[in-house]
Parts: C-alpha cells; structure tokens; sequence
C-alpha cells in the first residue's frame, strides 16, 4: 500500500511512519524542504511556488493529514490563533487540490482533529455520539477542520476524522512538560485536579489510523483516546509514582492562566472522552492502561 502522509515529520507522524514501513508500506511524507528519500519513505515537495506534488502521488491508495502548526508552540495571541487555524484550512485545502489533480483518487482520507471539539466539563462523558459543542476556540478550529476535510468525499474517497486526545510520548507531545515538574521533585495537582485527562500513548495513535485506513466500514469521527481517563489529581499521582517522584506541590489555576493566558484551558480544563467507535469494532488498544503506558514511556 501507498500512503500519503503531511505533517509525517512530526510527533504522531513518524510513528505512523514506522509503523507503517513495518508493516512493508511505501510512506509518501510531503514537506516544505527538499529532504532525501529511500526505499521506503519518498519524500514530496509541497506548499511552495515550485512545487507539482499531484505528479508523484498519481497512485496513492491512502492519504494521512496532520498538518497545522502546533497548538503548543507559544502563547494563544490572536495572531497565534489565526495561524493554528489557517494552517490546518490551507493544509487541506492543498490535500484536496491534489485529491482532485490525480486521476487514480486514494480510497481513504485519514484527517486529525482533536477531543477539544466537545465542551469541557467535570461530570460529561463524550463518545462519537454526543451532538455536545464547545464554543471555544479549539472547539471551532477542529469542527471547522472536519467539515473541510469532509470535502474529500465528493471523490469517492471515505474520509475519517480521528480526535485525538491528550497524546503521550517521552519526547514531544504534552508529557514532557507535565513531567518536568515532577523530576524536579515539585510535582502535584494542576488546578483543582477534577479535570478529565483523556490521554492517549502515540504508539496507539498510529495504531488506530491504520486501523481506520484498513477498515473500509470506518468512516466519520473517531475518538482516539484511551478507554481510562484519569482526573488530573489522579493522572499526576500515578505519574509521580511511576517516575518515584513526590505529588505533593499544587499549581494554583491563577498562576497558570498569568503564564499561559488563554492557552491555560488546555490544563486548567478537560473533558472526559471515550473512544467507543473503535472498541466497537473490535481495536485493542496495545496501552489501555495509564500506568503501564507511563511505565513504556520511561522504560
């Protein structure tokens, strides 16, 4: 199988690529810069002036989207916020030209989203089926996202928007940061420590995209976390207890939201979300447990 992938240099990405050149795939990753390919993984010139990327992807059975700019990187300006949210239209507006350019069309549209689509709360549970919507900026973003994406479909092309969760990886992604206080030997709750954390391991975040490429019954949002939220208290308990560090010092919510301004919701907020369409048909997830997904982690 051919499998188109952008923003396959990233975190999520390169496990997707990994996995998928395990598994014997050929890995199409399209980048901004001119970087060397190999036998396995090809890399395509796109977003630029000069760049033709229809002409290598005439024969793509897949394509993967996760481009858009980080909502990690730097505090949530207004400025900031317009291009998290340009980034990822313009990034799909792009997978769609190319879509519509070749004359073989991929039968699949794997698209990220993310859980920040339904309202926070403390006492909801959201799975595939809740109509619930948040408001927020987030909200907006990822819901705006998937509709686009969806577009895809006037190709023939199945399309599945996976919301991911909170993706847990020892490198990049939220768990660095959320585990530096604890090696400092400061760690404790966040907030009022009843937010939901609906985390997820990378390792299985890859998994269930290829599950969904695989699948030809897949289609639509699909939440991508793990069937064990944890409330933050909890979360920073077992992760002090993994890293055989202290939970003890709280993070006022006054604190973080000077520091982090609107971008503070991400910790201070949460929501509880279970990934009830692919436990339905039949995905086992390879970390559904926190603390065994921690202990991988820092193995």
């Amino acid at each position: 199988m051919k499998v188109a992938i952008t923003g396959g240099s990233g975190f999520v990405g390169q496990e997707i690529t990994k996995q998928l050149a395990d598994k014997g795939h050929e890995v199409y990753i399209l980048s901004r810069s001119d970087k060397p390919s190999n036998d396995i993984v090809h890399m395509v010139k796109w977003l630029g002036d000069d760049a033709k990327p229809e002409e290598q992807l005439e024969n793509i059975d897949a394509w993967i989207n996760l481009a858009g700019s980080s909502i990690n990187e730097g505090r949530w300006t207004e400025e900031q916020k317009q291009k998290i949210y340009d980034s990822r239209m313009k990034a799909t507006d792009e997978v769609l030209r190319i879509i519509g350019a070749v004359t073989k069309k991929p039968s699949v549209l794997i698209n990220a989203s993310a859980i920040g689509i339904y309202p926070t709360s403390e006492q909801a549970t959201y799975t595939e089926h809740s109509s619930s919507r948040g408001e927020d900026f987030l909200a907006k973003t990822v819901e705006d996202w998937e509709k686009k994406a969806l577009e895809a479909e006037q190709f023939g092309t199945r399309v599945a928007c996976g919301r991911f969760g909170i993706i847990l990886g020892k490198v990049q992604g939220a768990l660095p940061q959320m585990a530096l206080p604890y090696k400092m030997g400061v760690g404790g709750k966040v907030g009022s420590g009843n937010q939901w954390v609906s985390w997820v391991h990378v390792s299985d975040v890859a998994k269930s995209i290829l599950y969904a490429i695989e699948h030809d019954d897949f289609n639509g949002p699909f939440n991508v976390t793990a069937p064990d939220s944890k409330q933050m208290h909890d979360f920073g308990k077992i992760l002090g207890e993994v890293l055989h560090r202290p939970h003890w010092m709280p993070v006022p919510a006054f604190a973080l939201k000077l520091v982090l301004g609107e971008k503070s919701q991400l910790v201070l907020k949460g929501q509880r979300v279970l990934p009830e369409k692919l436990l339905l048909h039949g995905f086992k997830f390879t970390y559904p447990d926190l603390r065994d997904a921690l202990k991988n982690i820092y193995a």
